[in-house]
Formats: structure tokens, C-alpha cells, sequence
């Protein structure tokens, strides 16, 4: 039986399976092995053509484009645009849609306000050259530059050097950008003000908590800082504070309220200090070595500090301002009888108190006709999405219900943001 061509075409098992080799290798194509195609005049059209690609319309773009243009450039176009569509919220979109990334670029490299902030600390402190080792995509080394700072940049991966080098020049930024593909361990920093060392703290098993395993290694970082007049190291925030080297400054930084790294400053005149620098702002607060504070009752208001204010271990220096004590020793919440606002912690007016117990907060939540319900824990082995589920809050009403411990208690406390 010849089948008939206007009927559409049973799709079978192989079928099916072939479109999914198709679209698998569009999803996971490494962008940056054409990265010379994309700098053609072809490649530039291409980008531009699409730029906004809606991810599930891949298969029907790419097949369209592939009659006028090459396969491999098609595949690297759409991969390249994928990546400025993640990066947007890194770079901002304007940025991001005229850089050149790699996978791992996108999600290694520092999000733009933060290389903005710290590359504004270096002009502070009078650096006008500086050695960007481990280099990524050059993120910092832009925003180095941005700063009027001269940058050597080196990562001896040489599809990362060649998309930094494409990023110099597409955002204008060549002549203060020198892109050297090479093994940072074998660069010689003499001349320049400021060493920035931003070392890969991922592998083939994902993040890397070892400062040791990191590449290069964190000693060989510091090494390399002590021996420049000036020197930032980028490392992990969950970084164990005893860590960190005596000749360091230690600064956490957060953005918006997630934090983002940690930094350790060499040349600032402030060695064994330690500082959370909140943006956007910027907002710093500086360690004063004050004495863990004193445990006291439940008061009218709770202060959910920052997280770089928790990682950097100065929730003493928030109790201080704002006049509070912890709810438990080992718990990062303050609390306090009066309202003091402060950028380094969120204030919470606190309505209820009652012991762990979900029927008694259902019931509450019926009563206050809750509908709306955020979940916050700490000290808690409650998942917040397994507590929504069971209470299922309904109501035109909302709240904020803690999970935590009050003097070793489980506790729950139930409050709205303070005005």
C-alpha cells in the first residue's frame, strides 16, 4: 500500500529518537570551538539574526537556517545566543549580547557589580596596572578597564583566552586589555600594581571546598600576593575562617542579598581585618572584634542578617546596632524590643510565638486567612515547601513564618517585613 502523501506521517520510535539526538546536540553544542566563525562578517549577521531565540524553537530555527548557512556556524550561533541569554543577568543585557561566552564562562565568571565594585577599590587604592591570573572570560578585566586600569589577562585554556580577547575588543576595551594565553604560574607580574588571582574552584565533580584543590592552589595564590605590592584573591565564601592568611584582609560580599564570594585583600594596610560589603551601594560593615552576643527572650522584633554579614561572623556587630540578642547561641537571628533599621539586616515585627507544632500553625494561618505564606528556617530540618503543603494556606492575607530555635527550642515565629 502506497501511503498517501497529504496524510501526515505516523512518527515511530526512530523517529522520535533521531529528534532527540537533534535537539541534544543543539542543547549541549560547545559554542566557542567555531568562535572564529562567529567573528566573521557571517558569524556577526548570524548572531544578530538570533539573538532572541526562543529556546524551544531551536530545531525549527536552526533547520531553517542551515539552508543558507553552514551547519557548524548555525550550531554555534544558536549556542552562542543560548549563553548571552543566561549571561543577561550577569552582565546586564546590553553587555551580555555583544560578548562572547563558553559554558563554563557563564557560570564562573564574577557578575558584573561585584568586578565593578572591587575593580573601584583597586582605583582607591592608586593601582593602575593590574595582572588578572586566571582570567575566565575577562569579567574583571573588563570592568578593570572600565576603571581606566591597564590589565594583562591570562588563562591558559585557549578557547577562554580567545573569547576574553573577543570581549576586549567587542566592548571597545583592546588597547587597556592584553589578552596571554598561558599557565599562570609561569607569568611574571613585575611592573604591575596589583595582582587579582581568581582561581577555578570547580571540576569534573562540580564545586571545589578544598582551597588546596582549587587551581592554582590558594597557597600558591597567596604566595603570589605577598610578593605584589598590592593583591585580591576571589575565593569561595564558605571559606573556614581560620583560613584565612594573617597578612589578609578578609571581605564577604553579597548582591542583593545572595552572596556572591569572598575576597582576600594584600597591600591594604588592614591585614587580619574582616568587612561585608553589601551591594548594590555599596554598604560595608567592618569587624571590630566585638564578643558573641547574649542569648535573650523573643522580642517585638526579629533581624535576619545579610549573608556576607553571617559568612564574615560579624551578627555581634548587627546586635550592637540595632540594640539585640540572639534568639539561641547558635543562631544567626537577632532579636530586639525596638525598631532600628539598618541596611546590613532585614527587620521582621514578630506576632506570634508557639512551639514546633503544624496543626496550631494551619489553624493560626486559618484564622489570620493567610494566603500567602514565606517560609524562612534556620536551625530547622523542615523543608519550607513540605510545611506549605501541609498547612496550605489560603486567604487574601500574608506572612512570614520562622523556623528556628529559641534557646534550644524548636519554635516557630510568625511576623510580617517591619515598616
Amino acid at each position: 500500500m502506497v501511503p498517501d502523501p497529504r496524510r501526515p506521517r505516523h512518527r515511530t520510535r526512530a523517529d522520535t529518537a533521531a529528534r532527540k539526538r537533534t535537539v541534544h546536540r543543539l542543547a549541549h553544542n560547545d559554542p566557542v570551538n567555531d568562535l572564529a566563525l562567529l567573528l566573521t562578517p557571517e558569524g556577526r549577521a548570524l548572531l544578530d539574526e538570533v539573538r532572541d531565540t526562543d529556546p524551544a524553537r531551536e530545531l525549527a530555527v536552526a533547520t531553517r537556517l542551515r539552508r543558507e548557512h553552514p551547519a557548524d556556524l548555525v550550531s554555534a550561533a544558536l549556542g552562542q545566543a543560548r549563553l548571552r541569554q543566561r549571561a543577561a543577568a550577569k552582565f546586564g543585557a546590553g553587555d551580555a549580547g555583544r560578548m562572547f561566552f563558553t559554558p563554563n564562562g557563564v557560570e564562573q565568571s564574577t557578575r558584573a557589580s561585584v568586578a565593578a565594585y572591587r575593580a573601584a577599590r583597586m582605583k582607591d587604592l592608586g593601582v593602575t596596572s593590574v595582572a588578572d591570573l586566571c582570567c575566565g572570560i575577562g569579567g574583571d578585566a573588563i570592568a578593570l578597564a572600565r576603571a581606566g586600569i591597564r590589565v594583562l589577562a591570562v588563562d591558559r585554556d585557549p578557547l577562554t583566552a580567545a573569547a576574553a580577547r573577543a570581549n576586549a575588543e567587542a566592548l571597545g576595551l583592546a588597547e587597556l586589555i592584553e589578552v596571554r594565553e598561558a599557565d599562570v604560574t609561569e607569568v611574571s607580574t613585575q611592573g604591575y600594581d596589583a595582582v587579582f588571582v581568581d582561581p577555578a574552584r570547580r571540576g569534573g565533580r562540580g564545586r571545589i571546598f578544598d582551597p588546596e584543590a582549587y587551581s592554582p592552589p590558594l597557597s600558591w595564590a597567596v604566595q603570589t600576593a605577598l610578593g605584589a605590592p598590592r593583591a585580591a584573591l576571589k575565593i569561595a565564601p564558605g571559606i573556614p575562617h581560620e583560613a584565612v592568611p594573617a597578612e589578609a584582609e578578609a571581605e564577604w560580599i553579597s548582591d542583593g542579598g545572595d552572596v556572591k564570594e569572598a575576597v582576600l585583600w594584600f597591600g591594604t594596610g588592614a591585614p587580619g581585618t574582616v568587612r561585608a560589603t553589601l551591594l548594590p551601594g555599596p554598604r560595608t560593615l567592618p569587624g571590630r572584634g566585638l564578643p558573641d552576643p547574649e542569648v535573650r527572650p523573643v522580642g517585638r522584633y526579629l533581624y535576619e542578617p545579610d549573608g556576607a554579614v553571617i559568612r564574615a561572623h560579624l551578627v555581634a556587630e548587627v546586635a550592637e546596632e540595632v540594640g539585640g540578642g540572639l534568639l539561641d547561641a547558635t543562631i544567626a537571628y537577632v532579636t530586639a524590643d525596638a525598631l532600628r533599621p539598618t541596611p546590613y539586616a532585614t527587620a521582621y515585627e514578630i506576632t506570634d510565638r508557639l512551639p514546633f507544632n503544624v496543626k496550631r500553625l494551619k489553624a493560626l494561618l486559618r484564622e489570620r486567612e493567610v494566603g500567602v505564606l514565606t517560609v524562612k528556617k534556620r536551625g530547622s530540618a523542615v523543608e519550607p515547601e513540605e510545611l506549605r503543603r501541609k498547612v496550605k494556606p489560603q486567604g487574601p492575607h500574608s506572612a512570614t513564618v520562622f523556623l528556628t530555635r529559641v534557646a534550644g527550642a524548636p519554635t516557630m515565629l510568625l511576623g510580617h517585613p517591619a515598616r
